[in-house]
């Protein structure tokens, strides 16, 4: 059985920082397959990164200010989060298996429980 769990998550002031962490297990996952989406309330769920075999791809929003990584041997991806924003508050989802547009939700099969972020102004 596939689980993604992340965590790291929580309260920061605006300027802060936070990782956040999704380990996956029952299955390992390449990091091309795997990516970091967050969702804000009333708001729709949107991408934030994702890495393909030669490059990190990142939402304009998040460009320069959020880094993803990952530790094969732990199964396990990173997103270090500085210079957090009031409106990077949501909760966030890494998200694997993925077959499409790397931008898009729907092309993931697996999705984490999600982990809460909250940025104060």
């Amino acid at each position: 059985q596939v689980q993604l769990v992340e965590s790291g998550g929580g309260l920061v002031q605006a300027g802060g920082s936070l990782r956040l962490s999704c380990a996956a297990s029952g299955r390992t996952f390449s990091s091309s397959t795997m990516g970091w989406f967050r969702q804000a309330p009333g708001k729709e769920r949107e991408f934030v990164a994702t890495h393909s075999w030669s490059s990190t791809y990142y939402a304009d929003s998040v460009k320069g200010r959020f880094t993803s990584s990952r530790d094969n041997a732990k199964n396990t991806v990173y997103l270090q989060m500085n210079s957090l924003k009031p409106e990077d508050t949501a909760v966030y989802y890494c998200a694997a298996d993925r077959s499409g547009s790397y931008y898009a939700s729907a092309s993931y099969r697996y999705w984490g429980q999600g982990t809460q972020v909250t940025v104060s102004s």
